[in-house]
């Protein structure tokens, strides 16, 4: 008899939105897992974060999208959304989610 090593489940991929919701150089907030995030679509793909700065809360969902990286409306706060540090202290970061797309919908796994 053999034994399979114990293997952790796949976190689960949950539809946030449809690929024409969100036109590239945008961000918006998406209802994620009972709380909300922020989607990018960047001219790389689609990225997906934590929709709060770490500075005072400001909702990155609703800042500008320069490129891969989101400024913060409140504060101008800025981060990579495909690392998810912020651009003057790399040791500053937000949680960033991985995004896959299927056909036209948009899927972040929840981790």
């Amino acid at each position: 008899m053999s034994v399979l090593p114990f293997a952790a489940p796949m976190a689960e991929l949950i539809e946030v939105a449809k690929t024409n919701d969100l036109p590239v150089g945008r961000a918006k907030p998406c209802a994620f897992g009972g709380k909300t995030i922020a989607l990018y679509h960047t001219p790389q793909g689609f990225f997906a974060s934590d929709n709060t700065c770490p500075h005072r809360g400001g909702p990155l969902g609703e800042g500008d999208l320069l490129g891969s990286e989101i400024v913060c409306p409140w504060h101008f706060w800025s981060f990579d959304v495909t690392t998810g540090k912020n651009a003057a202290d790399p040791s500053l970061r937000i949680s960033t989610y991985e995004v896959s797309v299927d056909g036209d919908r948009v899927l972040v796994r929840q981790p």
